[in-house]
C-alpha cells in the first residue's frame, strides 16, 4: 500500500490552481487551463461514463491516477466552495449524483457532517481528527489497495510536509497563471527525500513522477 498524488496537475510557476475559488471557478480562474492534458483523453471520458477521447501518453498518465486506488482524501476546498459550518445538507460536491471516486473518500473538515453515501460506491466522510489519524482511517478503508491524496494543493503540501506522501506525479502545462495557490513554495523535495523517477513530454504536458 502506497500513499500517493497522481495527476496533479501545476502551471510553470508552480501554481495548483488558480486565484479566487468559487462556484463558477472550481479551479479558481484560469484554473481550468491546467488540465487539458487529462480532460481530452479517454480515461477523462470514461469517468464520466462516457466513451472517445485520446489515447497515448497522457491517456496512461491519466489511468495511472484515477486506478487503483482504495479511498482517497480531499481538502474541503476540493469538494466545494463552502466555508465555515455547513448551512444545510444541501452541496453534495461538484460531480453530481455518481462521482469519479467509487471509493471512501475523506473530506478534511473543521466542521464534520453525516456521510454522504453516493451512486458508483463513493460515500464522502467528514472528519476533522489530524492529517495523520484520517490517513490511518483511509489506509483501513483502502484494504490493502493505494490511498490518494487528491488535493487541492494545501492539502498536498500538509501531507508532503508531514512526510506522508510516497509517490507525486505531477503534470506540468505549458501555461504560466503568475497566481495562485503555490505548490512548491517553502518545501524542499530533496530535502524530503524526493527525487525524479520518471519523466515525459507529451503535447500537453510534461509528467513528472518524484519517489522516496
Amino acid at each position: 500500500m502506497r500513499v500517493r498524488v497522481a495527476g496533479f496537475s501545476v502551471s510553470l510557476d508552480g501554481f495548483g490552481a488558480g486565484p479566487e475559488q468559487s462556484l463558477e471557478n472550481p479551479l479558481g480562474k484560469r484554473g481550468l487551463e491546467l488540465h487539458p492534458w487529462f480532460i481530452r483523453t479517454r480515461s477523462f471520458q470514461a469517468m464520466f461514463g462516457k466513451s472517445g477521447g485520446s489515447g497515448g501518453v497522457d491517456d496512461e498518465y491519466g489511468h495511472r491516477s484515477m486506478d487503483g486506488f482504495g479511498a482517497f482524501i480531499l481538502g474541503r476546498n476540493m469538494f466545494g466552495p463552502i466555508r465555515g459550518p455547513w448551512p444545510d445538507e444541501s452541496w453534495k460536491g461538484w460531480w453530481g449524483n455518481n462521482p469519479p471516486y467509487h471509493a471512501p473518500t475523506f473530506v478534511l473538515t473543521h466542521y464534520p457532517r453525516d456521510p454522504i453515501e453516493m451512486e458508483g460506491g463513493t460515500t464522502f466522510f467528514f472528519v476533522s481528527n489530524g492529517i495523520e489519524a484520517i490517513l490511518e482511517q483511509a489506509k483501513l478503508a483502502a484494504n490493502g489497495r493505494d490511498v490518494k491524496i487528491g488535493g487541492g494543493v494545501e492539502t498536498v503540501r500538509q501531507y508532503l510536509r508531514a512526510g506522508l506522501i510516497d509517490e507525486l506525479h505531477f503534470a506540468f502545462s505549458p501555461v504560466v497563471l503568475g497566481q495562485g495557490e503555490a505548490m512548491f513554495a517553502g518545501i524542499d523535495l530533496p530535502a524530503l527525500g524526493y527525487r525524479v523517477t520518471e519523466h515525459q513530454a507529451t503535447e500537453h504536458a510534461t509528467h513528472i513522477v518524484l519517489s522516496r
